[in-house]
């Protein structure tokens, strides 16, 4: 799954990479988690326009927000049947923006190392996803957006069974395209990207900690090796034998 990424494109460089209409009023983060507003791109009306959204889809005909379940991702191979994400692969396409993302590795002792991962190139991602708007009883309204996870190539399998899914080119703007580009076309484009096309490196465990958000945290950190363990032998005389 993704489950934190960060985007550090300064709002200009977002109006022209993706065509914006108009700029949106960004900062750079480092570790952006589930519930917080990120910023996605999806049309209307023929107008791509830049949004502020809430991770964690809420599909238009929940009841109360509050009792359902945290939709960060949605898997490509269920998405089209899933009620949850059904409508929204017609409708609500989107781009979410994205300088890299981070994934964690289980390792045999059962500790995670967190990755981060990026274009081998460094140029910006879009991460496919899904939005939705929720309204409420009093008029109120929540913009939301999952992100869309496939099996992962060989290369990220290293890390993880899972990667978002990553447009480029001309499948940017057909997944964006809800007018022309049907769903099941659409569904066509969420693929993992080849091997070599992304870059990773181990980074520090202060990633676990949504509290913490600087450039510090997408730097490579040495990974701990393991250390032997050591025993005394009985009557050795204090001397330490290893196995």
């Amino acid at each position: 799954m993704c489950g934190r990424y960060a985007s550090t494109l300064p709002p200009e460089m977002m109006v022209e990479l993706f065509k914006l209409l108009k700029s949106i009023d960004i900062v750079p983060r480092y570790n952006i988690a589930p519930t917080q507003p990120v910023a996605a791109i999806w049309e209307a009306q023929g107008r791509r326009e830049g949004h502020f959204a809430r991770w964690g889809l809420v599909p238009g005909w929940v009841k109360d927000p509050r009792e359902f379940p945290l939709l960060i991702n949605a898997r490509a191979e269920t998405m089209a049947e899933k009620p949850a994400f059904r409508d929204t692969l017609k409708h609500g396409r989107c781009i979410i923006p994205a300088s890299g993302y981070y994934e964690w590795h289980t390792n045999p002792d059962k500790s995670k190392q967190p990755y981060y991962i990026t274009m081998s190139d460094d140029r910006p991602m879009a991460l496919a996803g899904l939005y939705a708007t929720w309204m409420g009883p009093n008029g109120e309204e929540i913009d939301s957006v999952a992100t869309i996870t496939v099996p992962a190539n060989p290369q990220l399998s290293e890390i993880h069974d899972r990667m978002p899914v990553i447009l480029e080119g001309a499948a940017v703007d057909d997944w964006l395209n809800v007018r022309d580009v049907r769903a099941a076309e659409a569904g066509q484009l969420a693929l993992p990207l080849a091997d070599g096309v992304l870059k990773f490196h181990p980074v520090s465990t202060r990633v676990n900690s949504a509290r913490d958000d600087d450039p510090g945290l997408i730097e490579r950190a040495e990974i701990a090796k393991p250390q032997p363990r050591v025993k005394k032998v009985a009557g050795g005389g204090g001397q330490l034998d290893l196995f």
